[in-house]
């Protein structure tokens, strides 16, 4: 069964991530997202939901500097060493409630990483994908700053579009970037808001 298996064993992204020092081939998404649309820059704030085990927090962490600052949250802990600047909390990224995540708030950008656990059942692993998209972009519109912008994984599937006019609400940009890191197996892909439209007073 292992064989059939598109996750098992290591591809040229995976080898390259522990090259580079990176616990996983997530990092390259973000990269080329970062490399087309330009988000992260020296001495932002950034947020980053569902962080482990760790790759984002440490690219983003280099490209804002030690005049930035890095919060990162998930569940799980984060077993690989963080830069001064990049701060780690264990628990739920996605409380509202958890006056934690704004810590260094207002943010420059918000990013989410985060999925289901898959069960096989495509139409509920995308329905999940989108209440989780959902919720990460609600912590964006809570606490990104106006300018700033939003990164959410979601899995494509019909609510797709709702999930791309929600960010057209919020930001006056939206994208759908499908990193040339992501498995040709996956269905996933990033939806990304840029320029936060300002709040209504």
């Amino acid at each position: 069964m292992a064989k059939n298996n598109p996750y098992k064993g290591a591809d040229h992204f995976t080898r390259a991530a522990k090259k580079q020092g990176y616990p996983a081939r997530s990092v390259f998404k973000l990269e080329e997202i970062d490399r087309r649309l330009r988000l992260i820059k020296p001495g932002m704030r950034v947020l980053d939901l569902g962080a482990t085990p760790g790759s984002w927090t440490l690219y983003v962490a280099q490209k804002v500097g030690p005049k930035g600052k890095v919060l990162s949250v998930d569940l799980n802990p984060i077993e690989v060493p963080l830069p001064e600047h990049a701060t780690f909390i264990q628990g739920d990224a996605l409380s509202l409630e958890n006056e934690a995540l704004s810590t260094f708030a207002p943010y420059d950008v918000v990013l989410s990483d985060m999925a289901p656990n898959t069960t096989g059942n495509r139409h509920g692993d995308q329905t999940r994908s989108f209440e989780l998209f959902m919720r990460a972009l609600a912590v964006a519109e809570k606490l990104v700053k106006p300018g700033g912008a939003f990164v959410g994984k979601i899995f494509m599937g019909e609510d797709f579009q709702n999930a791309k006019k929600a960010v057209k609400q919020s930001f006056a940009e939206d994208r759908a970037i499908k990193p040339e890191g992501t498995r040709a197996s996956s269905y996933e892909l990033f939806l990304i808001g840029i320029g936060r439209k300002a709040s209504s007073p």
